[in-house]
């Protein structure tokens, strides 16, 4: 990553974290921004707002973007929130162009649940000149199982577009299902699947 794309994401991580620490023991909402040229002859600029409830719940956010003074720009934000039951959560996201066809973004999220349960997402997307590929993953788990579901896609210039996606999800009894599904611009989507009991014998899949 180049100093210009450092530039805009430093902005928001810090805006993020740095005023999570100020908050960290004070009731209230506070809020930061600002903005300055920046050595590749564009603009910086980023703000932030933490706020922290009487019950004990928190949340902080902030968002950056710096511009080259030639179309290309680099924006990202981020949050992140805990409950007053222990539960916690967090977000993220960036985009980067070159105002010349080209860029690529990228986003995620967490959370943990007071009682167990957690999970996870990532995604990324890039193109250039018409031609595009995204591809993203996920996953929970909890007491009543867990789920893993991972995927992609494409497209060209001329048209044609494809993608797939596997998940794999396990009961709380241990049943397990196992899935792909595919897809092809012109051939519509197929898709297939395998279910297993907790001793690894095939059996029905539930429609």
């Amino acid at each position: 990553m180049n100093s210009f794309s450092r530039t805009a994401v430093l902005a928001a991580a810090l805006a993020v974290f740095g005023l999570a620490a100020n908050t960290a023991s004070a009731q209230g909402i506070v809020h930061r921004g600002g903005a300055r040229k920046n050595a590749d002859g564009g603009v910086t600029a980023g703000s932030a707002t933490a706020a922290r409830g009487a019950n004990g719940g928190a949340v902080v956010r902030g968002r950056g973007v710096a511009t080259n003074g030639q179309g290309g720009a680099v924006a990202a934000r981020g949050s992140a929130a805990k409950g007053p039951n222990g539960g916690t959560a967090a977000r993220g996201a960036a985009v980067e162009t070159n105002g010349q066809g080209q860029g690529k973004s990228a986003s995620g999220g967490a959370f943990q649940g007071p009682n167990g349960a957690s999970g996870a997402r990532k995604s990324s997307t890039q193109w250039n000149d018409g031609n595009a590929t995204h591809q993203g993953s996920a996953q929970a788990s909890g007491k009543n199982g867990s789920v893993q579901t991972s995927g992609s896609s494409q497209r060209n210039a001329d048209g044609q577009a494809s993608g797939q996606r596997n998940t794999t999800a396990t009961g709380a009894n241990g049943n397990t299902y196992n899935g792909e599904t595919t897809y092809q611009k012109g051939q519509g989507a197929q898709h297939s699947a395998t279910c297993t009991n907790s001793s690894g014998q095939t059996i029905p899949c539930k429609q």
